[in-house]
C-alpha cells in the first residue's frame, strides 16, 4: 500500500512502526456549530481508510478530538448565555448524530481539549525547560526560530513564511512566527490555573498532547484537510518534536478543498453549508459516495447536481444488491455451469482491481469504478435461474467491498414505510382480481412516490429509489 506523504511529497510504501497495528490520528471539529461539508470531507475519507486498512486485517488505534474550548466556542457561548461546557456538550452530541448518519464509524479514542489541560501545561512546562519557548505577561510562545526544521510540512523556509504569512502582532513575541501555547485569560473568558497564572491552551498544543498521549511519541498517520497543513500541522510538529527529540508522524496525509459550485465556500458568499442543512434534502450515503467518487487529494466541486447525479449511482448499487437478495430467496441449489465458475473468476479479478486502486494512495474514485465494472457483470450474468452459489458468492462480494467504503449499509427490503408496504399488497390482489385499472394506478402513484415495482415470476420486486 503507498500513500501520499505531505511531509516527503511523494507516495511512499505504508509500513507501521508496529507490525499489525496502524496508530493514526486525524483532526476533530470546534464543536461550536453543527460541522460543514468542508469538515465532513476529511471525516468520511479517513474513516474510509480506517475502514480499509481494517480490511487488510491491521489493528488500527484511531484518536480524533474535539476541541472544545477557543474564540469561536466562547464568543457563541457567551451570545446565548450559556457555558461553554454547555455548547461543547451540545454539538458533540450534534457531531455524532450527523457523523453517525454519514457512516463515520466512532474512533477508539475521542478525547476533548478541555480533559487534558494538565497534560498540556507539563508538555509547554517541557517546552520551556528545554529553551524552545518562552512566558511573557502570562502569555507562552513557541520560539519558532529555535527549531531549525520549522517550515518542513509546507515546504518553505522560516523566512518565506515570515514574509508571506498574515501573522496576528502580538505583544512580547520574539518573532513573527511564533506561536501561543498557553493564552492568558482575558475578562469573561473560561480559565485554568497554570505556572503562568489563569489562562487556557493554545490550539495547536492540543493535538501534539492528545495523540502522544493515546497513541505515543511517534505515530503513523495524522491525517486532516489541505488547510490545516500550515499553520496547525507545521506547529504540531515543531512542539512535539521539540519536545520529544522523535518524529512526530511518519506519514501526513491531507484531503483537497471542497467547492461550491465552482465557487470557494464561505458564509460571506451564501454558499456555506452544514451537513445538517443537506441531510434535509438527501440521504447521507449520497454525501458519502460523493465524497467518495473523488480522489481524496484532488479538489472537489459540490453542487445539487453533483449530489443528483451520486444519487443516481447509488440507486444502481442498491439495485444490485436488491436484485441479488430477491435472486438468493429464489436460486436452485446445484453445481456451478462453465459460465458460472468464469463469472467467479471474474469476480476475484473485481477483487483485485479494487484493492489495487485502494492501495494506490487510497483511490477510491477507481475503487468505485471497479465495483461498478462488477455490477454490470453481475447484472447481465445472474438471473433468476442462476445456481445459488454464483449468486451467494457475487452478493458476498459487493458487500465486502462496499463495506470497505461504508456504503450500502441498508437493506433494500426494508426502506418501505408501513403505508407503501399496503399500497403494495392491495396492488397485488388488484392484479390477483384481475383488476388492471386498480394496478396500474397503484404502480403509477407509487412511481411518483420514488418506489419502482418490477413484476416477475418470483413475484413483485421493489427497485431501490431515493425520493426526489
Amino acid at each position: 500500500m503507498r500513500l501520499y506523504n505531505t511531509l516527503t511529497k511523494r507516495k511512499e510504501e505504508f509500513v507501521p512502526l508496529h507490525e499489525g497495528e496502524v496508530r493514526m490520528y486525524s483532526c476533530g471539529p470546534t464543536v461550536y456549530d453543527y460541522f460543514h461539508i468542508g469538515n465532513a470531507r476529511p471525516f468520511i475519507i479517513f474513516d474510509t481508510l480506517r475502514r480499509y486498512l481494517e480490511y487488510k486485517g491491521y489493528k488500527v488505534l484511531f484518536v480524533q478530538n474535539f476541541t472544545d474550548i477557543d474564540d469561536k466556542m466562547i464568543k457563541r457561548a457567551n451570545e446565548e448565555g450559556i457555558t461553554v461546557k454547555e455548547l461543547g456538550d451540545r454539538f458533540i452530541n450534534e457531531y455524532f448524530k450527523d457523523a453517525d448518519a454519514l457512516g463515520i464509524k466512532r474512533a477508539t479514542f475521542h478525547p476533548r481539549a478541555t480533559q487534558h489541560i494538565g497534560d498540556m501545561i507539563a508538555l509547554i512546562r517541557k517546552l520551556i525547560e528545554k529553551g524552545v519557548a518562552y512566558e511573557v505577561n502570562g502569555n507562552v510562545y513557541f520560539d519558532t526560530s529555535a527549531f531549525p526544521e520549522y517550515g518542513k510540512l509546507s515546504g518553505q523556509k522560516l523566512e518565506e513564511l515570515e514574509a508571506g504569512a498574515r501573522v496576528e502582532v502580538e505583544e512580547g513575541k520574539r518573532n513573527p512566527m511564533d506561536f501561543a501555547l498557553w493564552k492568558a485569560q482575558k475578562p469573561g473568558e473560561p480559565a485554568w490555573d497554570s505556572p503562568w497564572g489563569k489562562g487556557r491552551p493554545g490550539w495547536h498544543i492540543e493535538c501534539s498532547v492528545m495523540a502522544m498521549k493515546y497513541l505515543g511519541q511517534t505515530i503513523d498517520i495524522h491525517a486532516g484537510g489541505q488547510d490545516l497543513i500550515f499553520p496547525h500541522h507545521e506547529n504540531e510538529i515543531a512542539q512535539s518534536e521539540a519536545a520529544t527529540g522523535k518524529p512526530f508522524a511518519r506519514y501526513w496525509l491531507h484531503n483537497g478543498y471542497i467547492n461550491v459550485n465552482n465557487q470557494k465556500m464561505s458564509k460571506s458568499l451564501g454558499n456555506f453549508f452544514t451537513v445538517r442543512d443537506i441531510l434535509k434534502q438527501f440521504d447521507p450515503e449520497v454525501v458519502r459516495f460523493f465524497m467518495l467518487s473523488a480522489h481524496y487529494r484532488n479538489p472537489i466541486n459540490f453542487s445539487e447536481d453533483m449530489l443528483r447525479q451520486a444519487q443516481s449511482a447509488l440507486e444502481r448499487l442498491y439495485n444490485c444488491k436488491a436484485n441479488l437478495l430477491h435472486m438468493m430467496e429464489n436460486a436452485v441449489e446445484r453445481e456451478l455451469s462453465e459460465e458460472e465458475i468464469d463469472f467467479i473468476q471474474r469476480l476475484a479479478g473485481y477483487k483485485v482491481k479494487f484493492e489495487e486502486a485502494m492501495d494506490d494512495d487510497i483511490n477510491t474514485a477507481d475503487a468505485l469504478a471497479a465495483i461498478f465494472d462488477m455490477v454490470r457483470d453481475i447484472n447481465s450474468q445472474l438471473s433468476a435461474s442462476s445456481s445459488k452459489q454464483a449468486v451467494e458468492r457475487a452478493y458476498a462480494l459487493l458487500d465486502e467491498l462496499t463495506g470497505v467504503l461504508g456504503l450500502l449499509r441498508k437493506d433494500p427490503r426494508q426502506e418501505l414505510d408501513p403505508e407503501i408496504k399496503a399500497l403494495i399488497e392491495k396492488r397485488q390482489q388488484a392484479r390477483k382480481e384481475k383488476n388492471w385499472a386498480l394496478a396500474d394506478q397503484i404502480r403509477d402513484e407509487l412511481r411518483a412516490r420514488g418506489i419502482i415495482l418490477e413484476d416477475t415470476p418470483q413475484g413483485v420486486r421493489v427497485l431501490f429509489k431515493y425520493k426526489d
